[in-house]
């Protein structure tokens, strides 16, 4: 087995399990109403909160272009807002703390800065300002 793999499949029981451990939990000492409150809550402000944030980016993203520049953050910052919603629509606290924390602007730039720690380390001959393209005509 890949080491991928067993990050994979870590992180598809332990985190379901942990989850499922800590609305027991919450529920045991909160009442099983009010943890069903809190996730429905919580998913509902998320969504808003993903609606809003993936707005302001894609007004970013749109400025970006007209200026001539690449959005490179915004672009990310997207990708982020689509997993903090993925995260949220996942019932559970600790999912719900790092959809709200990607949703964030400040929580955003944490995740941008160590996206860039570790993409250039995992990609030969990374370099985010040169895009390489190969022309390719079907006409021989």
């Amino acid at each position: 087995m890949s080491l991928m793999f067993v990050r994979l499949a870590m992180l598809f029981i332990l985190v379901p399990l942990v989850e499922l451990y800590v609305l027991i939990q919450l529920g045991s000492h909160v009442g099983v109403e009010i943890t069903i409150g809190i996730v429905v809550i919580t998913g509902l402000i998320g969504a808003w909160l993903a609606r809003m944030q993936g707005i302001k980016v894609l007004r970013e993203v749109r400025a970006s272009l007209a200026r001539g520049e690449m959005p490179a953050d915004a672009i990310v910052d997207g990708l982020l807002i689509l997993l903090a919603g993925a995260v949220l629509l996942t019932p559970g606290v600790l999912t719900d703390a790092l959809g709200f924390a990607l949703l964030v602007p400040a929580g955003r730039r944490l995740a941008r800065g160590l996206i860039r720690k570790r993409l250039p380390a995992r990609v030969t001959g990374f370099d985010p300002n040169v895009i390489d393209v190969e022309w390719r005509s079907d006409n021989g």
